[in-house]
């Protein structure tokens, strides 16, 4: 008898407690099941959202991206790891407009805008240690400040941006990392939008994040 075996269990789901054994589950044509990374850690609430701009109150961009503003961050402290996994952003209104947007992260935290707290993705999960800021930076508003971008000290994650006016390409962007950036604390991830017009654009925005201690993954 093979020693690689796993055990059918297609019509039961077992609840065995935190600590014990069990056998690795099959299904019925005898393959491991077997469970993605992303479902996992939302299983286990360790997933977070943080959004910008509500039904029919969007938000509002700058001009242009500018050092030490951004939109939306999350921060976390010495001892917590964060990794970014998916960001999409929707444009509003964007007529005529050069828009440009970015995620980055960057060593040090947020230090201005208005607290948000982080969404848990699990709907029953804990709260999330790391903290996180939402504060639009269009229309004179102050936004979020994070630590200035230096070659040495950010990352740059993502960029999109469009050189003509909205109509003519697709209003929307994904951010789908393949390897996504693992931010071990202390660190902030952070995103920016602008127009390059008059006025910035109108968008609704928000990303997904996992949250782990740092020690499980040193």
């Amino acid at each position: 008898m093979s020693d690689k075996r796993v055990f059918v269990a297609h019509d039961t789901l077992a609840a065995v407690g935190e600590g014990q054994w069990t056998n690795q589950k099959g299904n019925k044509l005898g393959y491991a099941v077997q469970m993605d990374f992303y479902t996992q850690m939302a299983i286990e609430g360790r997933c977070f959202q943080v959004r910008a701009g509500t039904i029919s109150v969007p938000a509002v961009g700058d001009i242009v991206i500018t050092d030490t503003a951004a939109d939306m961050s999350v921060d976390c402290l010495s001892g917590v790891t964060i990794i970014p996994v998916y960001l999409n952003v929707s444009l509003n209104l964007a007529a005529n407009a050069v828009v440009e947007v970015a995620g980055k992260s960057v060593t040090g935290n947020s230090t201005v805008g208005a607290a948000f707290v982080p969404l848990p993705l699990k709907s029953d999960g804990v709260a999330a240690v790391s903290t996180a800021r939402v504060a639009e930076t269009g229309a004179a508003a102050v936004g979020v400040t994070v630590p200035a971008e230096a070659a040495t000290t950010t990352i740059r994650h993502f960029s999109w941006g469009s050189p003509i006016g909205a109509g003519a390409w697709d209003t929307w962007y994904d951010w789908t990392p393949k390897a996504p950036p693992v931010l071990t604390g202390p660190r902030c991830f952070y995103f920016q939008i602008a127009a390059g017009a008059t006025a910035g654009p109108s968008y609704y925005a928000h990303f997904d994040y996992i949250e782990l201690p740092s020690v499980n993954l040193a």
